[in-house]
């Protein structure tokens, strides 16, 4: 069975996004994982990482979690992406 690529062979198109809100907000990875983790999701540092560096699909729920963490709608972390090219 071979693994899918997603689009562009990226598995998410948010990571550059996420990654620039997770900065702007001064959180760690570890604590982005802990302010989640109050909100239900249990994610790990390695989660983080993956996401950031496209080695991980993010699933909707987990991208709702986000939004709530950095106080972004939504639509913020779809914005100036041009991958679908």
């Amino acid at each position: 069975m071979s693994r899918r690529k997603g689009i562009n062979n990226k598995l998410n198109v948010i990571s550059e996004n996420f990654k620039n809100f997770r900065a702007e907000s001064g959180l760690s990875q570890k604590v982005l994982c802990e302010r989640l983790e109050l909100i239900g999701l249990n994610l790990y540092k390695a989660d983080i990482y993956a996401i950031e560096h496209n080695k991980r699909c993010v699933k909707d729920y987990e991208l709702l979690a986000f939004s709530i963490v950095f106080n972004k709608p939504i639509t913020d972390f779809f914005k100036d992406v041009n991958d679908f090219s």
